[in-house]
């Protein structure tokens, strides 16, 4: 395993994200298979992954009570856990010393090694720079007591809000996670806030390494290119290693879902193998070729509000693969819908767009894709 130091701490270089712990049946929305996550956790642990990050919102709020009662297996010590503060989310009250307090219970430790301030961005700048809740203030405080080890922030934001935010509290943050991939170095300016952050002296930990598996997959053509250049290597490592080439990157939260993705992720970090600089240049043209496609990275977080308990990653994964590819199976998937689930049931409400981190909007996009379905 790659190790990494940051402060007193020697962190894996491979994190676990347990926001895509396996679902019972293997289904998308259902429950968290506890009993498989565990295995997985284990495989992991006696592998040498020793971060595992969770939020309050992930597995429809029950996230965090999931991981704390399979970390609570294990010794403290053998650990690090990072949660986050749910800011981005609508709230009657921003009470950030209610919602630790209530966080480190549910995580069953009386402390977090990493805590952040769960995606600033444009939509939540407001709030987490409020006077009125003074939740940085408080979270700094609440590291004074010991309920924080280190205390950084997740964001989705642009680099004119990033900058604006670093600005004001550069000082108090530790670290910083951004999504990052080789796809959004350019498509949603990661190049721009990974220098923007490093330039303040933070440290990045790389959230949707593989952008919910999109990059996993590729068109045949492109897997063709990448399979020559590393016979033995999964399409998903080119995600992982272009990663290993930047200097900021510490810890690279991966959502592993299966055994098989977390083995390919245990071999990958076993061993540092940046891409040279013809690799490099290859992944290149293959990103400049996947811009046209919604950046949807699977978290579900516009599902948890529908109102039509509509599978929208689902009908935006429809809506790619017909902008995308011009796939001649996109009706298929349509029919394959019970009528109440297509995306002509969708009413226009807008909640999912509120909470897509990646500003997707997503009605529109629905509307877009009810019209092939008028034809079925």
């Amino acid at each position: 395993m790659i190790y990494q130091q940051f402060a007193e701490t020697r962190l894996s270089m491979l994190g676990y994200g347990t926001m895509r712990f396996p679902r019972v049946g293997g289904k998308q929305d259902g429950p968290v298979d506890e009993v498989e996550s565990a295995r997985l956790v284990k495989i992991a642990m006696e592998n040498g992954v020793n971060y595992y990050d969770t939020a309050y919102p992930y597995s429809e709020g029950n996230g965090e009570l999931v991981v704390g009662r399979i970390l609570s297996q294990y010794p403290r010590a053998s650990f690090y856990l990072a949660s986050k503060y749910p800011g981005f989310l609508e709230m009657e009250s921003y009470n950030a010393p209610e919602m630790l307090d209530r966080q480190l219970k549910r995580c069953q430790v009386d402390y977090f090694d990493f805590y952040l301030l769960h995606n600033v961005a444009e939509k939540s700048f407001d709030t987490y720079t409020s006077p009125k809740w003074h939740i940085v203030d408080d979270l700094v405080e609440a590291k004074k007591q010991g309920k924080i080890r280190h205390l950084g922030f997740s964001s989705h934001a642009k680099p004119e809000t990033m900058k604006k935010f670093l600005e004001r509290y550069a000082d108090q943050m530790e670290f910083c996670q951004l999504q990052l991939n080789y796809l959004d170095w350019t498509l949603q300016d990661a190049k721009q806030n990974y220098e923007l952050v490093t330039s303040y002296g933070l440290p990045i930990w790389v959230m949707e390494p593989v952008r919910g598996g999109r990059l996993a997959s590729l068109l045949p053509e492109a897997e063709m290119q990448l399979k020559a250049a590393r016979p033995q290597e999964s399409i998903a490592s080119w995600a992982f290693r272009w990663l290993q080439g930047l200097e900021n990157v510490k810890v690279v939260l991966s959502g592993m879902t299966t055994e098989q993705q977390l083995r390919d992720n245990l071999e990958i970090f076993s061993k540092e193998e940046p891409l040279t600089e013809s690799q490099l240049q290859l992944l290149e043209r293959i990103a400049a070729g996947m811009q046209d496609f919604l950046p949807c990275t699977k978290c579900r977080y516009c599902c948890e509000g529908c109102p039509k308990q509509l599978d929208i990653p689902a009908l935006l994964a429809i809506c790619n693969e017909n902008r995308y590819t011009r796939y001649a199976g996109v009706e298929n998937a349509l029919r394959a819908l019970e009528a109440e689930k297509r995306p002509s049931a969708c009413i226009g409400c807008s909640q999912c767009t509120k909470v897509c981190p990646q500003g997707i909007s997503i009605p529109e996009e629905l509307r877009k894709l009810a019209l092939l379905e008028k034809n079925l």
